[in-house]
């Protein structure tokens, strides 16, 4: 027996198609519908018929999508799974190293089962917190999964939904978190029926990737509840440990209680009903500290942010780019802000933006944002897909994972950016219209005209080879100089685990010394100088007396009593 339910406001009558049988749904309050039937259980497949209209339509909360967005859902029953997770606690989200994947390029074979081979690895690496990019079932057999349309239910080309539970709880046996990444500022193009049974969405405003969610408009109170209530899924009955809101600065929502606080409440009310911790980080391009304050002192109560501003002042120094919006970072001052403030633009004038722009950080953690050189969307929105290495050589890329690894930020990194992966990260999609294809093509080279690149450089989404040319090689991990960047993020890892220095999130104590003209720049965490030479000329810098050299990213760092010999696009780090 299964009691199925949905909300169809739109409709004037629900049946619910299951096998070859239709059972009519008996009408309930504020448009929802709802019946039972006895024949069904777990496994049944199944779908909704509006009016009387046939074929049957996906459940807008399906759990499985065996055959694909335009198929039929299957019911799931959670209880049948047998956790061995009993009393896991994920580790404090201040002590974490997160390690963002997309799991269709992870491994060559792009499934949940595969990447279960590759735990011991990251366990190894230091990784704490594992991210997933986005994993609700989306289109076609390949994307980056930021066009979900069944929020619901796990990507099917990954695995079923057993798959997905048997990877969380063998990352959980290892001492592994696991955080997903979950898109509710828009849903994709295909595949997409929301819209036949309720308001969904609204035409009064928009976003860049698809229309805007209803946040606030009639109908909003059951949208925001189906958004919730798939964030409380994923905690539950996946044991997931977090999530990550993406581009949150695109929910359009001027409701006294802003959906964000409203998700974060109802988190911690299962986190106190479970006696289990969980972490909500949010991606934004607001710079507004308010995400991550404290219900009680005017905020979100969020966990933690991404911090986009770190990044680009980091990336800017290290690759020498200029174009878009990194034509408001690229000096040493910048970078230096960004280490001590957090936010580069805290309500100063960007020249990108043609305004001011942020607000400042005040009273908060370090711990509160996240850090990194590489993304998902930093790497996969290039031209070719770039990393680090690629751009601007190991030396450099030696001295960024310094800086993330040194900083008073939660550091993270992106798939193979520890070993110098060879395979760039492109942008790849698999939609089945050729004319929604060829527009997603042409879209994405317009995209990228504010960097100066040329449309020939952009490879096609729609290309399997895309996707295929951006699956991790593990066969390269012993090779120089994979080995070497690997070694070098393994040592600054265990650095930042042994030094308590590192892991302060006390902004007030962080010290940044630099000359803009020699180009050197020194970090200065406790006892602890990490020393950086992104010039093109050697440079002599002066630390103090007593310093003892820890690690350094080559041969030519040589302490000479109170002052540090450094090689071009070199880093040290001494200890006093």
């Amino acid at each position: 027996m299964h009691i199925f339910e949905v909300w169809a406001p739109r409709a004037g009558a629900i049946e619910v198609k299951a096998g070859k049988e239709r059972f009519a749904l008996a009408k309930k309050e504020r448009g929802w519908w709802c019946g039972e039937v006895a024949t069904a259980g777990h496994g049944t497949d199944y779908g909704f018929v509006i009016d009387g209209l046939e074929p049957a339509l996906p459940d807008p909360r399906t759990q499985w999508q065996p055959n694909g967005v335009h198929g039929e859902s299957r019911v799931v029953d959670h209880a049948l799974f047998a956790w061995s997770d009993s009393g896991w606690q994920a580790p404090p989200l201040s002590s974490a190293l997160i390690y963002e994947l997309h799991i269709g390029t992870f491994t060559p074979e792009g499934t949940l089962k595969a990447a279960e081979s590759h735990l011991d690895y990251l366990k190894d690496l230091g990784v704490t917190h594992v991210e997933l990019m986005p994993i609700a079932n989306f289109p076609g057999k390949r994307g980056w999964g930021y066009d979900g349309v069944d929020l619901y239910a796990p990507f099917n080309a990954y695995g079923e939904p057993g798959d997905l539970k048997r990877f969380v709880n063998e990352c959980h046996g290892k001492g592994l978190a696991v955080l997903l990444d979950v898109v509710y500022n828009h849903l994709g193009p295909v595949g997409n029926y929301l819209e036949k049974f309720g308001p969904y969405f609204t035409g009064n405003h928009s976003t860049p990737w698809g229309g805007a969610v209803n946040f606030e408009e009639a109908g909003a109170t059951e949208v925001r509840r189906f958004l919730i209530g798939n964030a409380l899924m994923w905690l539950r009955d996946y044991h997931m440990d977090g999530l990550r809101l993406d581009a949150v600065h695109a929910f359009n929502d001027r409701s006294a209680i802003h959906f964000l606080e409203q998700l974060a409440g109802e988190v911690k009310r299962l986190e106190a009903t479970l006696g289990k911790h969980f972490v909500l980080i949010a991606e934004s391009d607001l710079n507004d500290p308010r995400l991550v304050k404290a219900e009680e002192a005017g905020g979100y109560g969020l966990d933690a942010q991404w911090s986009d501003d770190f990044h680009h002042a980091l990336f800017s120094v290290i690759s020498g780019e200029r174009a878009g919006y990194y034509a408001d970072f690229g000096s040493l001052a910048a970078l230096a802000k960004s280490l001590r403030s957090v936010f580069v633009y805290d309500g100063n004038y960007s020249e990108y933006r043609g305004r001011n722009h942020g607000r400042q950080v005040v009273g908060l953690s370090g711990h509160r944002f996240i850090g990194f050189v590489q993304n998902h969307d930093q790497v996969g929105n290039r031209a070719q897909g770039e990393r680090v290495s690629h751009e601007a050589g190991v030396g450099r890329a030696k001295i960024a994972a310094a800086l993330v690894l040194a900083s008073p930020f939660v550091p993270m990194l992106f798939q193979g950016e520890e070993f110098g992966a060879s395979a760039p990260f492109l942008y790849f999609t698999d939609y089945e219209d050729p004319e929604l294809g060829r527009l997603i093509s042409e879209g994405r080279k317009k995209e990228f005209v504010a960097f100066g690149w040329s449309p020939d450089q952009i490879p096609d989404p729609q290309d399997e080879q895309t996707f295929n040319q951006s699956k991790l090689n593990w066969a390269e991990l012993g090779d120089p100089p994979h080995a070497s960047l690997l070694q070098w993020h393994k040592d600054l890892i265990g650095l930042r685990r042994s030094r308590s220095e590192l892991s302060d999130g006390n902004l007030n104590a962080v010290r940044v010394r630099f000359d803009e003209e020699a180009q050197w720049l020194v970090l200065e965490r406790g006892k602890l100088r990490i020393a950086c030479n992104l010039g093109n000329a050697p440079v002599d810098v002066e630390l103090g007396n007593g310093a003892q050299l820890l690690l350094a990213s080559d041969d030519s760092a040589h302490l000479n009593g109170a002052r540090i010999e450094l090689g071009p696009d070199s880093v040290a780090v001494v200890s006093f």
